[in-house]
């Protein structure tokens, strides 16, 4: 009997490695209202949390401080200037295929991301990994969005599971997974998800 009945993978930074292009399609969006958005403010702050968060802190911070819903109008600029970028990328590791078929074998699979499903679902079609995931829960389908639980509470509401492994990168969705009462994997990115994650599970 497996340990765990599904694996809930965080999408960036853990499946992709997109967080730098996300800065710089919300820097670009910006800068044309006078708003500059720093790579060390948003490694430090924006990973893991969902734009309006992000934006909240920018209003904040700007000067004068600004309404941040003058900043939010600009997220669909945004959206298309991400999904553009994405589309030109080879997205995902060549590897990423076979191991996620390997592992949809034997555990439930979720992706779990802040970020919109309008603009993961998309990417992970086009890398042909979308077929792997019993389910997405995306910013969009919660109130409370990491470090809450809520978003993997959902995950594991929709796949009928109580016992899950969280996969992340960042310290809101290592604290999202653990709130929700689940073991969290930590990795550094795509390159040692394989690793990490069949290591976890006694697959190797």
């Amino acid at each position: 009997m497996p340990e765990f009945e599904a694996i809930l993978f965080d999408f960036d930074g853990v499946l992709l490695d997109s967080e730098p292009v996300h800065y710089a399609c919300w820097a670009e969006v910006l800068a044309p209202v006078g708003v500059t958005l720093e790579w060390e403010f948003f490694r430090q702050h924006g990973i893991g949390v969902e734009d309006r968060e992000i934006l909240r802190m920018m209003a904040a911070r700007s000067d004068p401080p600004r309404k941040w819903e003058e900043l939010w109008a600009l997220y669909p600029a945004k959206k298309k200037l991400f999904q553009a970028r994405m589309a030109q990328l080879p997205p995902f590791d060549p590897s990423l295929d076979g191991f996620l078929s390997e592992l949809h074998g034997l555990y439930k699979l979720a992706v779990v991301s802040s970020s919109s499903i309008t603009e993961i679902a998309p990417i992970l079609a086009a890398g042909g990994i979308g077929r792997h995931f019993d389910t997405l829960v995306g910013g969009e389908d919660v109130k409370h969005h990491k470090p809450a639980p809520d978003p993997y509470l959902l995950a594991a509401q929709r796949l009928g599971v109580r016992a899950a492994l969280v996969v992340e990168d960042s310290e809101a969705g290592m604290a999202s997974g653990r709130a929700a009462g689940f073991e969290v994997l930590a990795v550094k990115g795509p390159a040692d998800l394989r690793e990490r994650v069949l290591g976890r599970c006694n697959l190797t």
